[in-house]
């Protein structure tokens, strides 16, 4: 059973980045349509921002781990991935 528990946890961290997202792009969505009311927005755009460094501590997160496999002695010293352009 300890198997079986520990399985969800590992996977809940991408699942909870792609909701994260998902729902912040929604929200993005809504207020750029203009039909929400001022209170609306605000309360959008606050939840937006939670939602918005909840991901990027997923990211954080996501690049340690890939220092960690590059270097595993000296993740401080591995060096960062360039994104393709």
């Amino acid at each position: 059973m300890a198997k079986s528990a520990s399985t969800p946890a590992q996977t809940l961290p991408a699942a909870d980045f792609e909701h994260s997202l998902d729902e912040l792009e929604q929200l993005v969505a809504r207020m750029e349509g203009g039909e929400l009311s001022l209170d609306e927005s605000l309360a959008s755009f606050e939840r937006g921002i939670g939602l918005y460094r909840q991901c990027q501590q997923s990211l954080e997160k996501a690049e340690l781990r890939v220092r960690l496999l590059l270097d595993p002695d000296a993740p401080e010293n591995a060096e960062p991935f360039e994104p393709e352009r």
